[in-house]
């Protein structure tokens, strides 16, 4: 039977808006798949799969469909205006930041697009976009060029996308709440409402570490409250004193380690960078004395996006800068929820060394995030979960990591990098239909990294193919289902990484993910999550 071409459909321009019966059709036809003799589904994920579906021993598969712009129920937008010239030089011989950030500040007045003309425009500073709805466009990646200068930007965006998040109250759990509950308890509702946007979260309590064995761990966020859901509130129940909220929970939140609800606001919404090609290679020996500096950064942001945006490597007389795209990091989406990042392209990163370097597309403390359609190429972590408590829900969809190198003294000591999730308990994501040349990396980092500890719990690897190494050593659960033959695999508790983290990560289809039905579970559960939503509307 021919593979359903969701995808094809969704890179045209997604899926949103269709009737019910084309989207009950796709459901029906992905998950008859699993009568063709050759095909296979998981035990997890059968043809009769809701998001309550848990198996016999306790395991199940969240339901990954609310990554992305807005929870994937409407395809990014083809924002058309009113549309901001920019007046700026296009031969990249003046400096073009004055202009440009001109320019974003009055389309932040009434939105719209901000549209940067083919040519190659030099940025000495940095630029921001800082008011709901301005999309800075140009006219393709190659023909649209932002050649970034500025060094010394440790931490920091050449161009960021940023709100003012704020969290303020706290609202106390009166009962636990389970992974997957769409609903808490509170001790008092009052002063709560639908609409509001929340942040759910728990005290990194000296108890919650020795839960997970990382007493000697996660000391950097001991005694500190951490967000592990943000969420928007649909219904509030003043005679049981509970709220239900949009996205469920990825894991537990327990009374004991005073778990709690808070109100976020000043988070900037509907922005979007689109069909640019950006470069901020500098000087070779500049670049390694900066640490975590980031082509692109989304911080503090929800329903915004990032398409069709690449590297480039630009010769520059007097610069060595040996050919690479980037000084440092290329795309980062930190404090944010419901963002896509699509069609996107990253490679070459002059600092390949410690400290947060060489990081092309990062996740940090973000929920709900969809990285679909991507390429990164020669990065230390290609593709990254980084720094801290609270990052979850988050999909790579047929994304491509190939050349990962780490280098641990400039330009020596070249060893494979992996993608990874790299920092605390990132909880319940996947990685879908990818390939992986390099490797992908879930597993106990005990000290490292300031000691990151166990650093992934209940993540999918779904029929994932190309010759890299998974290494799926989660605490508690984790899942590998679907392989391609060249695909290897490490799920041992007993080898390197995997103290700690029994029972062993589970594995279904080694070799088989060319027949694994349905080929992305995103795309399956996201029509399926649709078909469920048209037809309690028409019962309605």
């Amino acid at each position: 039977m021919p593979e359903i071409p969701i995808a094809r459909a969704r890179r045209t321009g997604g899926s949103a808006g269709w009737p019910v019966a084309l989207v009950v059709t796709l459901v029906a036809l992905a998950t008859s798949r699993a009568e063709d003799p050759a095909a296979w589904r998981s035990r997890l994920y059968g043809a009769d799969w809701t998001p309550a579906t848990t198996a016999d021993d306790g395991s199940f598969l969240h339901d990954f469909s609310w990554a992305g712009y807005r929870n994937g129920d409407a395809p990014i937008p083809d924002v058309r205006g009113p549309v901001t010239e920019v007046d700026a030089d296009r031969e990249g011989k003046a400096d073009a930041t004055e202009a440009i950030q001109a320019a974003i500040e009055r389309a932040g007045a009434k939105g719209g697009v901000v549209h940067l003309k083919e040519g190659l425009y030099r940025i000495d500073g940095t630029l921001t976009v800082d008011r709901p709805g301005v999309v800075l466009r140009g006219d393709g990646a190659e023909k649209t060029r932002l050649l970034f200068t500025k060094t010394g930007l440790s931490g920091g965006g050449h161009l960021s996308v940023a709100g003012k998040l704020k969290r303020s109250g706290e609202w106390k759990l009166a009962a636990d709440a389970s992974a997957r509950a769409t609903a808490v308890v509170l001790e008092s509702v009052e002063g709560l409402r639908p609409g509001d946007d929340i942040a759910l979260g728990i005290t990194i309590t000296d108890g919650f570490r020795a839960a997970y064995g990382m007493e000697r761990n996660w000391k950097f966020a001991a005694g500190k409250w951490r967000a592990f859901a943000r969420r928007t509130i649909v219904a509030v129940d003043a005679e049981k004193k509970s709220v239900r909220f949009d996205i469920p929970l990825r894991g537990a939140l327990e009374t004991q380690y005073g778990a709690s609800l808070q109100v976020e606001t000043g988070t900037l919404r509907e922005c979007g960078i689109e069909d640019l090609g950006v470069c901020t290679a500098n000087d070779y020996d500049a670049a390694w004395t900066t640490n975590l500096q980031h082509a692109i950064e989304l911080r503090d942001v929800a329903d915004c996006w990032v398409r069709g945006v690449g590297s480039f490597a630009l010769k520059r007389d007097g610069v060595a800068t040996q050919g690479r795209h980037l000084q440092s990091g290329g795309i980062r989406v930190k404090n944010s929820t419901r963002v896509t990042v699509a069609d996107c392209a990253m490679a070459l990163p002059q600092n390949r060394g410690g400290g947060g370097n060489g990081y092309l597309f990062e996740i940090t403390q973000s929920n709900e995030v969809l990285t679909r359609d991507c390429t990164a190429t020669s990065g230390r972590h290609n593709f990254i979960e980084n720094w801290d408590f609270g990052t979850s829900g988050c999909v790579w969809l047929r994304c491509t990591s190939r050349g990962g190198c780490s280098e641990g003294i400039k330009g020596l000591a070249v060893v494979v990098g992996f993608s990874e999730y790299h920092h605390s308990l990132a909880t319940a994501c996947l990685v879908d239909s990818c390939t992986i040349e390099d490797g992908w990396k879930a597993c106990n980092r005990f000290g490292e990294s300031s000691g990151a500890g166990h650093c992934a719990t209940e993540c999918v690897f779904w029929n994932v193919r190309g010759g890299g190494l998974i290494r799926s050593q989660q605490f508690g659960r984790g899942y590998v289902i679907g392989t391609a033959p060249e695909t290897r695999t490490m799920t041992s508790p007993d080898a390197p990484g995997g103290a700690g983290t029994g029972p062993e990560d589970a594995v279904e289809g080694a070799g088989l993910g060319a027949t694994l039905a349905p080929s992305s579970l995103y795309e399956d559960q996201l029509a399926r999550r649709r078909a469920r939503g048209e037809k309690a509307a028409d019962r309605r």
